[in-house]
């Protein structure tokens, strides 16, 4: 009766951790978090066992991923940070996410505008990452790894690398990655003040719609046309975008920021064209 139970129990659990990420794969950010952390609470009675520490973790790891691809990272470093510390205490199949959630630190760096933070994580991560490739498939991790380069070699004006990178593994993508690596390439080519290429490049395809990704080939778009010259195209461009940031992302998202300063700077100068922003995190 009670390896009955007990199995009973693994798979309402595993039914429920699919359920939240689904509801994440959806872009129900807020649906998924609040019940990662009902989750979360439910194991805490748990903690004892090892299982109700196990399932805390992968909870508290949806949680937080849900929290960032919101636009609320910074509010949730601390609590990477931890689970982190909890996790390299581990072996066995927590590797993995760990590695996912220092993935997800990641991001945040870049949101922060700690570049140069970002891009060593990532080089650290992709070593991690090549030595459990003939153990288990990690080619979707190390995709959001690369992507999260993009951003920090961008944030630090290494716009030929992230070029590189971006275009060196966008045919292998799908799903958000897509999105996030053709915008990153977008970015990478205004940096080098390429902007017929932009255009071209932001022109070339529309990615499958990811709530994640609301407004940041838009902000990219409008860059290239301002520095075309097409003063009035940018403007309603980068408006476009804004408006699509405050209705998907959260107030705190820095891609908002990011375009309200180009509004600024569009609306403000007859001059040159605008550089092209930092690059925010994806």
């Amino acid at each position: 009766m009670k390896i009955a139970w007990v199995m009973r129990s693994r798979r309402q659990v595993a039914a429920t951790l699919e359920g939240l990420q689904q509801l994440h794969r959806e872009g129900k950010y807020e649906e998924a978090e609040a019940g990662a952390r009902a989750l979360e609470e439910r194991t805490r009675r748990l903690r004892r066992r090892s299982r109700g520490l196990v399932v805390g973790w992968y909870a508290k790891a949806l949680a937080t991923v849900a929290a960032c691809a919101h636009g609320r990272g910074t509010q949730v470093l601390d609590e990477l940070e931890s689970l982190i510390a909890e996790l390299r205490r581990m072996d066995g199949p927590e590797r993995v996410l760990l590695l996912a959630v220092r993935s997800n630190r990641m991001l945040v760096l870049n949101d922060a505008g700690r570049h140069r933070e970002a891009e060593a994580e990532g080089l650290d991560l992709l070593r991690d990452l090549t030595r459990l490739k003939h153990l288990t498939p990690v080619w979707r991790l190390e995709l959001c790894v690369l992507d999260n380069m993009v951003a920090a070699l961008c944030g630090q004006g290494r716009y030929e690398e992230a070029e590189a990178i971006a275009r060196g593994h966008l045919p292998r993508a799908e799903g958000a990655t897509v999105a996030a690596l053709h915008s990153g390439l977008v970015r990478s080519l205004n940096g080098q003040k390429r902007y017929d290429e932009a255009l071209t490049e932001a022109q070339r395809f529309t990615p499958r719609w990811d709530r994640g990704q609301s407004g940041d080939l838009g902000i990219a778009t409008a860059v290239a046309l301002h520095g075309l010259g097409r003063r009035s195209e940018a403007e309603a461009t980068v408006r476009e975008a804004l408006n699509e940031c405050e209705r998907f992302l959260h107030p705190d998202h820095p891609r908002a920021r990011e375009a309200r300063a180009l509004i600024a700077h569009i609306t403000a100068t007859d001059g040159p064209p605008a550089p092209a922003p930092e690059q925010t995190a994806r």
